[in-house]
């Protein structure tokens, strides 16, 4: 448990690093914009990680509750820390973003401190779901299951699978490449992952779970354990509201002129 829990602190953190130096050394490229990129990187690579890991157990569990998989419990124990470092490498990205000549002046920031209230105000529903997946997710998915659901939480890795394009998205923005092609193929597959993957992802769980047990969907909640229910009322709230974002952003993009 602990090798695992540090190899994925290590991994990340250090992947960020090498990229990082390596875009700022062989490529040339500024402090801010090599640590941006590698956030978005590190969290590309998490992601594909995540949602592999999670196609190989739900297709080897044919048992919804009792099938197992080593590669569950594993997979959890390395891939927590990137919650902790991705907090962190939010935070420089926004900070790096402050750095930018006259942008520091118009924000009103000119501390550390004042950087770190201004991040949490525009990222603080990111920030509470990276909190919680550590403070709560971690230890029910590994802890409190018993080896019970590989399959549910196989489908919950599945869920990165929109990530890779949100990051490609905020690169895109960041680089003021909005009119490109690539751009709007990319909005359009961010647009279709993030509602297959995340916004039906606590639907079809309940769905799932009714066919295993042989009843109606509409008292899955009922039969459910708790730490179940808070975790899809708490986290599904934030996929909606993302995802009203992104169809925004997609509204205003295919409009535009």
């Amino acid at each position: 448990m602990s090798a695992l829990l540090a190899a994925g602190s290590v991994f990340f953190p250090g992947l960020f690093l090498l990229s990082k130096q390596t875009l700022k050394h062989v490529m040339g490229w500024s402090e801010g914009d090599a640590a941006i990129v590698s956030t978005r990187l590190v969290s590309s690579v998490q992601a594909i990680m995540a949602s592999s890991a999670g196609c190989i157990i739900v297709r080897s569990c044919r048992d919804v509750m009792d099938d197992r998989h080593w590669l569950t419990d594993s997979y959890i124990l390395f891939a927590t820390p990137y919650f902790a470092y991705d907090i962190y490498a939010m935070f420089l990205c926004y900070w790096h973003r402050l750095q930018v000549k006259g942008h520091e002046e118009e924000c009103g920031v000119r501390s550390l401190g004042a950087a770190v209230v201004g991040y949490l105000r525009q990222e603080l529903f990111m920030v509470l779901h990276h909190v919680f997946m550590v403070a709560f997710c971690f230890p029910v998915s590994l802890l409190w299951r018993q080896g019970k659901g590989d399959y549910f939480q196989g489908v919950l890795f599945l869920a990165e699978l929109s990530t890779p394009s949100v990051c490609l998205g905020k690169v895109l923005i960041q680089y003021k490449k909005q009119h490109t092609l690539l751009h709007k193929v990319n909005g359009l597959l961010m647009l279709l992952t993030f509602f297959s993957c995340r916004v039906l992802l606590f639907p079809y769980l309940y769905y799932a779970y009714s066919r295993h047990a042989s009843i109606p969907v509409y008292k899955v909640p009922l039969v459910a354990p708790w730490q179940c229910n808070l975790g899809a009322a708490l986290l599904w709230p934030l996929q909606l509201y993302w995802f009203v974002l992104i169809c925004r952003g997609a509204f205003r993009l295919f409009t535009r002129r």
